[in-house]
Order: structure tokens, then C-alpha cells, then sequence
């Protein structure tokens, strides 16, 4: 079954071509590092991962840039309220930004370029459309530089609007623009802006507007046409709609899918901090295992938004607990099995990355697995095995996945704490019953059971795992 995707721009399921044979390049907007990363925003990491994997187990050389918006009016605004220099304030939350890719089991892009590294980039497709008669000069001396949405008929098809009903572009001073609703490609220095913060052009000093900087680094990387743009969907209007303006009004074909993950709410509205909702993913991961996390994440569609709430997180937990438990204990019967997907899974999959239907099938594996363990065919129990690691690994949840043992930080050198002491204490059980000192024996296995700790004994040994109190997948 051939792969296909939702595409924002014609409003249809259509089947994945991709502009090179065998190869899939892929440009998602990354962060604005104004501050720590919430759930909300990596939501759509998390999906562009999955995407990523899916597409290498499809067979495709996958090409994947995300970018760092590290310039814009909040990160000035913010830096000069924390008294640090902008790029200072950028760096700490570009940092923060890795550290939440990296605890929700998310590969680095390919490469994730930095806007403040692309301005000659910029200043070139500026001068492109201005000499095609897409963009001038503010008469006002500003050094601000627009494009003229009028002149480009095109404009609002992305997001299905007419130009004469949009609202003004809010996105610089309108004094300078012949029309409301054109918005800034280049924009001027200001005297109480930071010299750092702007570059030398033909039209004076100054910075990149937001927009102009996405189309810039997707056109240095994967050129003038690649295959799929994503990112959030409030990103649609303005920033995607004015990505898609200037980059083919500059003659370029730019990206042949456009793909848009929805939010993740809180109280039925979009999670930000302007709502002072936002969820930290660094606070979120110290209340629920990270990899917990990441299913509640990927388990809903791409498309659908997810309401973040506590008992959303337990149920992502729950459900996962199910899921390790029969693989450990399947472990335990058969030792390793090779790896394999389900035709169903595939099937879901290559429906618009369809992961609610795929993890159903993941739960049905579960299901005959844990069926297949209480009959003691360790044939099937192998082949579920199988299965289940294999439909882990794509969506990104393989525990044995190295990128969980990079991610773990702290969590995971806690883990690793926990797992030495119960493995010693397990030992001093084992000495104890060797020496026939039962109640020694018996006294640690309580002990534990008290802190939530279960002990199966099995012909590999002694074997634990946390209570979970709830019914079988």
C-alpha cells in the first residue's frame, strides 16, 4: 500500500510522491527558543519523528531539517527584561529545547539551522523579489523591507482566505506599507534595539522577519522544491501562508505537501503561556515516565487535537505499564525475537500516519500475547513478541532504543540507582533462601511489596517490576 498524507494545501488524502525517487526531504518549523518548551510544542516533534521513522522503514533516505528561530521581537523583549544579551537568552532555551527532543525520545533532525546563520540567504531572496516586483522598500526610512501581497494573486490559498478579508499583518509598523495585510520580509533597527541584533543590507541596518527566514533555510537545504513542510497548525496563517508566497513568488516550487498537526488544549483552548497553561515538558517528565509521555503524544492522529490533563497522562502510563509487562515477561519465556510489523499496522500507518488504528493493532498483539503466555505456546508468545517491538520502535517507544539511554538525564540515572539496589536486594533474598533463612527471605520480599516492588521468581531468576493495580491490555 502506498504511503499517503493529508495535504493542507489542495484539502485532500493524496498518495506521497516525493520529488527524488527513494528520498523524502522534509522541512518542519522548529521553536522560537523565547523561553522553556511546553507539551504543546512538542507535540509536533514528536510527530515528525514518527514521521521520519516511518518513512525509513518504508525504504526512503529521509532528509529532515528543523529550524531554531533564535531573533525575533520576543526574544528581545525578553532578553532585555531578564537584563541578559539576546543571544544569551536564545542559547539557554535552544538548549532547554534539546534537552525535551532528547527526553521524549526524539532523533535530531538532520540538521537544525539557526536563523541568525542564514541572513545572506535572506538578503538574496529579498533582492529576488523586489527585482520581480513582490516587495519594496518602506519610503519611510525605516530600512523596513514588505511584501506586497496584491501583487502576488495566489496569496491566501494555503489557508483558503481572500485577501480582502484578512486582517492586517501585525507582524511590524504599518506606516511604511502600502497595504495593512503586507507583511515584513527585512526590518529596519530601531535606536533602542541592541546593535548586535541586526545586519548590514543595501537598504540600511537590521534583522529578518519571522517568515522570511524559514523560506531562506529551507531553500539552502533541500532546494528549490522538496517534498514535505509541517509544523503546527496555528502556523498555517500567517507564517506557512507567507512562506508559500514569497518563496514562489521568487519562482521557487517549494514544498509539494503541506502537513499540520494540531494542538494540544488545555480547557479546550491551545496551550500557551499567553494562557499561562503551558505544561513544561521538564516538569511533565518528573511526574510521568517520559516515555509514558511521548505515547500520550503520538497515540492520538496527528490531526486531532489531545486535551492535556493529569488522567490523560495516567491512562498514556497505564496503558504503557500493560505493554512492558508483556514484554518482560514474554523476555522471560523465549528470550529475544526478531522484530516485525503487522500488515494492519502498516496499513495504518500509510493511511496519513494513521497511529490511532496502528496502536489499536499494537494493543490486540498485546492481547494474544498475554493469551498466548497463560497457554504456554511460546511460539505464538515469540511471534507477539515480535510484533509488539516492532510497532514500538517505529512509534518511537522501544526501550532499547539508544536514544532513551541519551535522553534519561537524570531519570534515567535514577532508574539505573533503583535497578541496583533492588538487584541487590533481590541477591541478599537469593543468599537468604540458599542459607534456608526464610523468614530473611520472606521479610525483603515484603519490604519491597510495600514500596510497590513485585518479585517473580522464574527459571531465569527473580525478576521485578512496579505494581500497576490494573487490568490487562
Amino acid at each position: 500500500m502506498t504511503f499517503r498524507l493529508y495535504d493542507t494545501a489542495t484539502r485532500s488524502v493524496r498518495d506521497f510522491v516525493p520529488v527524488e525517487p527513494g528520498k523524502a526531504s522534509i522541512y518542519h518549523c522548529g521553536l522560537t527558543v523565547q523561553s522553556a518548551p511546553h507539551v504543546g510544542h512538542i507535540r509536533a516533534e514528536v510527530v515528525y519523528d514518527v514521521l521520519r521513522r516511518w518513512l525509513a522503514h518504508l525504504g526512503y533516505d529521509v532528509l529532515s531539517i528543523a529550524n531554531v528561530t533564535d531573533i525575533d521581537d520576543k526574544i528581545l523583549a525578553k532578553a532585555a527584561e531578564a537584563g541578559v544579551p539576546w543571544f544569551v537568552h536564545a542559547y539557554r532555551f535552544e538548549r532547554e529545547l534539546h534537552d525535551a527532543y532528547a527526553a521524549l525520545g526524539c532523533e535530531p533532525p538532520s540538521y537544525e539551522p539557526r536563523a541568525t546563520g542564514h541572513v545572506p540567504e535572506m538578503l538574496e531572496l529579498i533582492e529576488i523579489l523586489i527585482d520581480r516586483g513582490h516587495a519594496y522598500l518602506a519610503p519611510d526610512g525605516s530600512g523596513d523591507v514588505y511584501f506586497d501581497v496584491k501583487s502576488w494573486s495566489a496569496y491566501g490559498s494555503l489557508s483558503g482566505q481572500r485577501v480582502d478579508e484578512m486582517e492586517p499583518a501585525a507582524d511590524a509598523d504599518p506606516r511604511g506599507k502600502r497595504d495593512p495585510r503586507d507583511f515584513a520580509l527585512w526590518k529596519g533597527h530601531k535606536p533602542e534595539e541592541p546593535e548586535s541584533a541586526s545586519w548590514p543590507t543595501p537598504w540600511g541596518r537590521g534583522r529578518p522577519g519571522w517568515h522570511l527566514e524559514c523560506s531562506a533555510m529551507a531553500g539552502k537545504y533541500l532546494g528549490d522544491e522538496f517534498d514535505i513542510h509541517g509544523g503546527g497548525l496555528d502556523l498555517r496563517f500567517p507564517h506557512h501562508e507567507n512562506e508559500l508566497a514569497q518563496s514562489t513568488a521568487a519562482g521557487r516550487a517549494f514544498a509539494r505537501y503541506w502537513m499540520h498537526n494540531a494542538w494540544v488544549t488545555a480547557a479546550g483552548e491551545k496551550m500557551s503561556k499567553s494562557l499561562g497553561n503551558g505544561a513544561l515538558v521538564s516538569e511533565v517528565t518528573k511526574r510521568y515516565p517520559a516515555r509514558a509521555v511521548r505515547f500520550y503524544l503520538a497515540a492520538p492522529h496527528y490531526r486531532s487535537a489531545i486535551e492535556f490533563s493529569d488522567d490523560s497522562l495516567a491512562e498514556a502510563t497505564a496503558a504503557l505499564d500493560r505493554i512492558d509487562s508483556f514484554v518482560g515477561r514474554a523476555v522471560d519465556a523465549v528470550g529475544d525475537a526478531p522484530d516485525w510489523l503487522p500488515d494492519a499496522f502498516g496499513a495504518a500507518m500509510n493511511d496519513d500516519l494513521g497511529t490511532p488504528a496502528a496502536v489499536a493493532v499494537l494493543y490486540a498483539a498485546v492481547k494474544e500475547g498475554n493469551r498466548a503466555l497463560e497457554a504456554g505456546d511460546v511460539d505464538d508468545v515469540a511471534t507477539q513478541l515480535g510484533a509488539v517491538r516492532g510497532m514500538l520502535g517505529v512509534l518511537g517507544l522501544d526501550d532499547r532504543d539508544p536514544i532513551w539511554a541519551r535522553g534519561g538525564g537524570a531519570d534515567r540515572q535514577l532508574a539505573e540507582a533503583v535497578d541496583g539496589l533492588i538487584s541487590e536486594l533481590l541477591k541478599q533474598r537469593a543468599d537468604a533462601r540458599a542459607r534456608k533463612d526464610y523468614a530473611a527471605a520472606d521479610a525483603i520480599r515484603a519490604s519491597l511489596a510495600q514500596l510497590g516492588v513485585e518479585i517473580a521468581d522464574t527459571p531465569q531468576g527473580p525478576k521485578w517490576s512496579l505494581r500497576t493495580d490494573r487490568s490487562e491490555a
